[in-house]
């Protein structure tokens, strides 16, 4: 079979198998549900967030303010759309760090073994042994003035928070891809390669590396929902972003002051953390299952069992032919 064909099958067979995940489908149509309005929702809700009203502030959820209004009057349906975008960026751009960061040590740990190997994985349970929230917190109010004053307010913060949350977050998937290169280096495949005298960095770039990426796909996806939730979390406690800046963790914070009264103005920034979250949460599961083999559904093989797919017709088959 040739090599494209096999790769459309393969890729045929994970989306059928993602499909059947159903609450991988439904946590898939929910993100992308979020991400058009954030995308979208801009050029179509044209109040702007900024616009200070404060005869309509703290005001509950109307047909002028569908989300209401903060305490000066501002329109929390405008604010969320405007800072869900900072904050799936983040969460995009901080898995990118971890993930590269991560393939990188991963990759020449396992690939290179020996001593090499040995320092690096120390190195790892040494990153994996720090407490990751008080370290995050520590760094950005070390150096939040210094990115500030070099990059501006808002471009400043985004690179170190992104830094930061990537740089703590690697680890994982550094000990993932080092497993994964351990057991595929003795395959056949990149032996059979390696007697040819293909180069390492061929080997790895071509024969290793995609046959991991499996598990790496999955890795990303939960590492995007761990890094909304840092940055939210630093927001919350007011070493995000400038307060200008409406992240969702920033509209959190503002409104700790006012559950009582006007309970809106956290509900909604909640609910989108927490709605985001659990989505990319269910489709990483369905990705884990789909992209792995080995997790065939009982529910597939009774069913080829039934329409005579199954080993059960074939041995029967096999039987019937030789009586």
């Amino acid at each position: 079979m040739p090599e494209s064909a096999r790769a459309h099958g393969l890729a045929a067979e994970g989306w059928r198998r993602f499909r059947r995940h159903r609450l991988a489908t439904a946590g898939a149509l929910v993100l992308a549900i979020i991400v058009s309005a954030l995308l979208v929702g801009p050029f179509v809700y044209r109040i702007p967030r900024d616009e200070i009203d404060f005869k309509a502030k703290l005001r509950p959820p109307s047909l002028a303010h569908p989300f209401g209004t903060d305490d000066l009057g501002q329109d929390l349906l405008a604010r969320l759309l405007y800072g869900g975008r900072i904050s799936l960026t983040v969460g995009l751009a901080a898995m990118i760090v971890a993930l590269t960061v991560g393939v990188l040590v991963g990759a020449v740990a396992g690939y290179v073994g020996g001593v090499l190997d040995h320092t690096l994985m120390r190195l790892t349970d040494l990153f994996l042994s720090l407490p990751q929230l008080p370290l995050l917190l520590l760094v950005i109010y070390l150096f939040r003035e210094a990115a500030r004053r070099a990059f501006g307010p808002e471009v400043g913060t985004f690179l170190l928070v992104v830094a930061v949350i990537g740089g703590l977050r690697w680890m994982p998937v550094a000990r993932l891809v080092r497993a994964q290169f351990l057991t595929l280096r003795e395959r056949d495949f990149v032996q059979a390669a390696r007697a040819l005298g293909v180069a390492a960095g061929r080997q790895v770039v071509r024969h290793i590396l995609p046959n991991a990426l499996g598990p790496i796909i999955v890795a990303a996806s939960l590492d995007v929902a761990a890094a909304i939730i840092a940055e939210s979390t630093l927001s919350f406690l007011g070493l995000g972003f400038p307060p200008d800046v409406p992240t969702w963790g920033r509209i959190l914070f503002d409104a700790k002051e006012t559950l009582d009264t006007a309970p809106h103005w956290a509900l909604f920034p909640g609910s989108a953390i927490f709605l985001t979250v659990l989505s990319i949460n269910f489709i990483g599961d369905g990705l884990r299952d789909a992209l792995d083999p080995r997790r065939v559904p009982a529910r597939s093989r009774i069913g080829d069992e039934l329409n005579g797919r199954g080993p059960g017709h074939r041995r029967g088959a096999t039987s019937a032919g030789r009586r």
